[in-house]
């Protein structure tokens, strides 16, 4: 079951995240700006977003198999039409709003919801596990569509990508035992760490009435905000700086391996360490990566580059999981995916924000540093909730 959870994650995040290697062929044929291209990715992620509480309200209802069986047919129906597309309307709509409805729908929503059905004192630690699969998908994919690019062209990329999820639609509900993913063990599932206002566990109303439900949303906000305000444009940026296309995508993809062994590290060691501890830690590295950035773009250097990936790569996802675990532990109950859809949401909603004013902040100045200035006090406001909220500076 938890590999299920992680391969899903894997091919739905992993497949959104491809996008970063198209922008540059499809600016090049169409001429498009820099803004309205990441635009679209802002369209992806704030769909994603707002589309999550709704995918945890179908999956307390309908279960993971539909969930699932429905979001990799609408991720691979968006791939194999947007391989036909030639204006920009069409580019948001699927490549961003069906795209940001298949992820969601494949992706940590549902997974934290189904692993909380089975696991309690190392609920962090399977999270994290899962999660982990956003990075391994970066890995796999992004070089893999790359690779399809630099062969053939975009639109054969994101046909043959799509028959690849088109298949997986197929597979999937009928290759894996959802009644028994769905039943869950009554013997490791979480209690509630408290008792919601209405009878039967925690409400959504109730929840986001609480300091923990406000400082895990601005955490998941800022975050996001920071974070795409960089990584959108990675690969694009690297490629101005002098080094080559295939190598720009394989230090995204390295980035996203050094992802995948954080977050499936995280719950061990916020658990080993503490949850503020870890955060606080996360965030001092990605803020150094950035700066890194910075020195990369006044002084290209495979040296500085080589220092980017791991301090940058390791930090990246600690956040997510440990988010995730603190969510589904504190409002355990019927209604923990609508709950967690909620917050998820404004992950979603600061990713779209930052992608989009990363694009803007590049047309405007004409570079990359304001992109990365703006990055860098998104994350020190990000890290301010582990330090100030009571309930989750003292965690455990």
């Amino acid at each position: 079951m938890l590999a299920t959870c992680f391969g899903l994650n894997l091919l739905g995040r992993g497949i959104g995240d491809t996008y970063t290697v198209f922008l540059q062929p499809i600016e090049r044929e169409f001429g498009w700006s820099r803004s309205q291209l990441t635009s679209v990715y802002s369209v992806y992620l704030l769909v994603n977003g707002f589309i999550a509480p709704v995918v945890g309200f179908f999956f307390d209802r309908a279960g993971p198999r539909w969930v699932y069986t429905a979001g990799l047919a609408v991720l691979g129906c968006a791939f194999v039409l947007a391989g036909s597309l030639q204006n920009i309307w069409q580019f948001y709509l699927l490549v961003g709003a069906l795209v940001g409805i298949g992820v969601s729908m494949t992706g940590m929503v549902p997974a934290s919801a189904l692993l909380a059905r089975w696991y309690r004192a190392r609920l962090s630690i399977a999270i994290g596990v899962a999660f982990s699969g956003v990075g391994v998908g970066t890995v796999v994919l992004v070089p893999f569509a790359q690779y399809l690019v630099s062969g053939w062209d975009w639109r054969t990329a994101y046909h043959v990508l799509g028959a690849v999820l088109l298949a997986a639609a197929v597979l999937v509900p009928l290759a894996l035992p959802w009644r028994r993913f769905s039943a869950g063990n009554p013997a490791l599932a979480p209690a509630p760490r408290k008792v919601g206002e209405a009878e039967g566990g925690w409400t959504l109303r109730a929840a986001m009435k609480t300091p923990i439900y406000r400082g895990l949303a601005t955490v998941f906000f800022c975050t996001a905000m920071g974070m795409f305000a960089v990584v959108v444009q990675l690969v694009v940026f690297l490629i101005d700086s002098g080094f080559t296309p295939l190598a720009a995508a394989a230090v995204f993809g390295m980035v996203g391996m050094l992802s995948a062994i954080s977050v499936m590290a995280s719950g061990f060691v916020a658990e080993r360490f503490g949850y503020r501890q870890t955060v606080t830690a996360s965030f001092a590295g990605s803020m150094s990566g950035i700066l890194l950035l910075l020195a990369i773009a006044a002084w290209p250097s495979w040296l500085l580059l080589a220092l980017f990936v791991p301090v940058f790569g390791l930090c990246m996802g600690v956040r997510g999981p440990i988010i995730s675990s603190v969510c589904t532990r504190q409002f355990a109950g019927p209604r923990v995916a609508t709950i967690y859809g909620t917050i998820y949401s404004t992950n979603a909603l600061g990713a779209a924000v930052g992608s989009l004013v990363g694009g803007v902040l590049h047309d405007v100045s004409g570079g990359y540093a304001a992109a990365y200035v703006f990055a860098l006090v998104c994350l020190a406001a990000a890290a301010v909730p582990f330090l100030r909220v009571p309930a989750l500076r003292d965690f455990r």
